[in-house]
């Protein structure tokens, strides 16, 4: 790969101390052209240090680390370098520990086990600045928001919001939605804005709790 491609692709740090699931994220990132893996970490406190070393664009990073955690590697990563995202690729799923990943400021959240699309779809979500919940997951965190107060401003979305919105809640990017709606990225950008507006909210996850518990996301 040339510098030039290096320099635009995504760079990518994986924290992750299982050997088998190292290799297999390793093999995954690899086959897309558009990310570069920087480094590897099999702790919480490599990973930090690894991220302020080598400050990626992006942390793949597990939960259950040797001595250090990733919720409390993810904070860490966070306070030091906020332009970084991470993508919370885990095996846990109690409320207790989303919750704190999300509070520690991870840009989306994972179950192992997913598809390759899937973690993918997560990734360019946190890229875009979106956040992205594992529909495995997504339920768990609507007890832990603020209940919307806007629920009847759904009625008010045009088909293609509604359409829009249904492929949020799914964690689809923004490039993702006007592919699989034939919209250009501006139209969507556009959808999405009035999409908050009208329900109220201040980002896709908020909006995502709004569709869910209004029952138009099964």
């Amino acid at each position: 790969m040339s510098h030039a491609s290096e320099s635009a692709s995504l760079r990518v740090l994986i924290v992750e101390d299982d050997p088998m699931m190292q290799l297999g994220l390793e093999q995954a990132l690899a086959d897309q052209t558009d990310i570069t893996l920087v480094g590897q970490a099999e702790d919480g406190y490599l990973g930090v240090e690894a991220a302020l070393r080598l400050k990626p664009d992006l942390v793949v990073m597990d939960i259950g680390l040797p001595r250090l955690d990733g919720i409390a590697a993810t904070k860490q990563i966070k306070d030091a370098l906020p332009d970084v995202r991470v993508v919370v690729l885990t095996s846990h799923t109690t409320e207790t520990e989303i919750i704190a990943a999300l509070s520690s400021g991870a840009d989306a959240y994972c179950i192992k086990g997913s598809s390759v699309d899937r973690l993918l779809a997560a990734i360019a979500a946190a890229q875009e600045g979106a956040t992205y919940l594992d529909p495995q997951i997504a339920r768990l965190v609507i007890d832990h928001l603020r209940p919307p107060t806007t629920n009847n401003n759904l009625g008010q979305l045009s088909e293609r919001e509604t359409e829009v919105l249904k492929l949020m809640v799914e964690g689809y990017s923004n490039p993702e939605i006007a592919a699989a709606l034939y919209l250009s990225p501006n139209t969507v950008k556009t959808h999405v804005r009035g999409i908050m507006n009208k329900l109220a909210v201040d980002d896709r996850v908020q909006a995502a709790v709004v569709a869910l518990r209004s029952g138009l996301v099964s």
